[in-house]
């Protein structure tokens, strides 16, 4: 295959455009720098971040938080507590994104604080359970809103789900691998619509308790169903609903200012998104009962028959689109664990016309499925959020350890010590506690994080033997092929 450029990295690891002649010679004059551009400006970011928690959490969580947190007065603590844990987290990670500017996120942090062992594991994690699982949660709400108002009053056979599901997850593998013009649009789209579905919840809501509508929050703070084994269970529904606060942090090296554009913009937010989850939730009780809110398996589509007809088209359009971020997002993480040499240099590689990280993208796609067939939306979310909110205490854990370890690092932003601490004796209380409240499902989790380790050691410590390493080279040149994905120029 003839390319006039291709990349290559330097000795500082920094990344070159090559030129080449047509008859594939290269021209050493015209050697260039490629650099990620200052692109994300504070405006910017609030978008980012906001774009990306505001999703379908909403629609997912409310019934998981009131069903653990037992009462309604409980729940709505709860979804404020949620939101004051990921301002806190967003700060910690605000820190980190300051005094570390490479992009990758976790995975960056855990290396630079602990090494690549756990830093890998962590990659392990993401790849084989967490964005699969997160995925299938997305999707599997998609198949229950697209179906729910065809099935009403009756209930929607669980295979009908799964496989409308499915279909959603392939049209959404398909538009990521043929378009990033497509994928960037339905992104905008995605945010309008979020928005709109948003405020279609809470101003009928509002509408109604103003009239005095208050009927359900009588006896709201009634303790006798509140069990401590449930409050972890329902902090992961309503931190799943917070999850995106810490996107920014993965595209760091592009961001304008980020000494201020990060914590400034990680603050603004986390306020916006509160006190929108909170209002939403405050019109879901406004109409509905907690029975009518429990017994219902989508949330939103119950309101919007009780409330307000028009928001049965927002919801399935709303979850379905938010699964392209899931995808889309896996590629810079991919990337950066492909250039320290912890993933196949392929799953970096984008199409040579289409340019989008197909191999990245394909990769999900199975796991998905097989993760769709085997769980339901709270078990899988669970298992997904044990493992998230695991490394994510280390990563904060990291930075407790990197202000004892390396105190001259450069911070341009600091924040007071225990905010950290708290933060990380709650991620930890929360995903112990959780070993206890759901075994099965954690403890899966658990497991299949510890499987990192052998990886580690077969596919990274240890030298390969000729053989495997000839066998892998092969193997990527052939994906490369096939595929006809070529090295990024980033």
């Amino acid at each position: 295959m003839n390319r006039s450029s291709a990349t290559n990295e330097d000795g500082n690891g920094a990344l070159k455009c090559q030129k080449f002649s047509p008859e594939g010679k290269l021209q050493e004059g015209n050697n260039k720098k490629v650099e990620l551009g200052k692109k994300v400006t504070l405006l910017r970011g609030i978008s980012i971040i906001v774009g990306t928690i505001i999703g379908a959490g909403i629609f997912i969580s409310p019934k998981g938080i009131l069903k653990h947190s037992g009462s309604v007065g409980m729940s709505l603590v709860v979804w404020i507590a949620c939101g004051v844990l990921s301002l806190f987290g967003a700060l910690c990670y605000a820190e980190l994104g300051t005094c570390i500017k490479k992009s990758g996120g976790h995975y960056t942090y855990i290396m630079e604080a602990f090494g690549p062992q756990v830093a890998f594991i962590r990659l392990w994690a993401d790849l084989i359970a967490i964005r699969p699982a997160a995925m299938a949660v997305i999707s599997l709400a998609f198949g229950q809103y697209i179906l729910e108002p065809l099935f009403m009053p009756c209930s929607i056979p669980p295979m009908a789900v799964k496989l409308a599901t499915a279909i959603g997850i392939t049209s959404v593998v398909y538009l990521n691998s043929m378009s990033v013009t497509w994928t960037a649009r339905i992104q905008i789209i995605l945010t309008i619509s979020k928005l709109v579905a948003i405020a279609t919840i809470i101003i009928p809501g509002m509408y109604q308790l103003f009239k005095g509508n208050t009927k359900n929050f009588e006896n709201a703070f009634e303790l006798s169903n509140v069990q401590l084994s449930g409050m972890p269970l329902a902090f992961y529904s309503g931190m799943y609903a917070y999850a995106g606060w810490f996107y920014l942090n993965f595209v760091t090296e592009e961001v304008d200012n980020p000494e201020k554009t990060v914590p400034l913009a990680i603050c603004i937010s986390m306020a916006i998104v509160t006190f929108c989850y909170v209002l939403t939730n405050v019109a879901y009780y406004t109409v509905m009962s907690a029975e009518e809110l429990l017994a219902s398996d989508a949330v939103a589509v119950t309101f919007g028959t009780i409330a307000f007809s028009a928001l049965l088209l927002y919801c399935p359009v709303v979850s379905i689109i938010s699964c392209l971020s899931v995808f889309h997002a896996s590629s810079r993480m991919f990337y950066v664990a492909s250039r320290e040499g912890h993933l196949p240099e392929v799953l970096s590689m984008i199409h040579v016309r289409r340019h989008t990280p197909l191999a990245a993208v394909l990769i999900l796609y199975p796991m998905t499925l097989l993760q769709l067939f085997v769980g339901d939306i709270y078990s899988l979310l669970n298992f997904m959020s044990f493992l998230r909110w695991l490394f994510i205490g280390v990563v904060v854990l990291g930075l407790i350890y990197l202000r004892f370890t390396k105190p001259d690092l450069p911070r341009p932003f600091k924040v007071p010590l225990f905010i950290p601490v708290v933060f990380c004796l709650t991620c930890f209380f929360m995903v112990f506690l959780s070993l206890y409240s759901d075994p099965f499902n954690t403890g899966i989790g658990f497991v299949m994080s510890l499987t990192g380790i052998p990886a580690y050691y077969i596919f990274i410590y240890f030298s390969r033997p000729k053989w495997l390493q000839k066998a892998l080279d092969s193997f990527n040149r052939t994906v490369q092929i096939i595929l006809e994905v070529v090295p990024a120029d980033q």
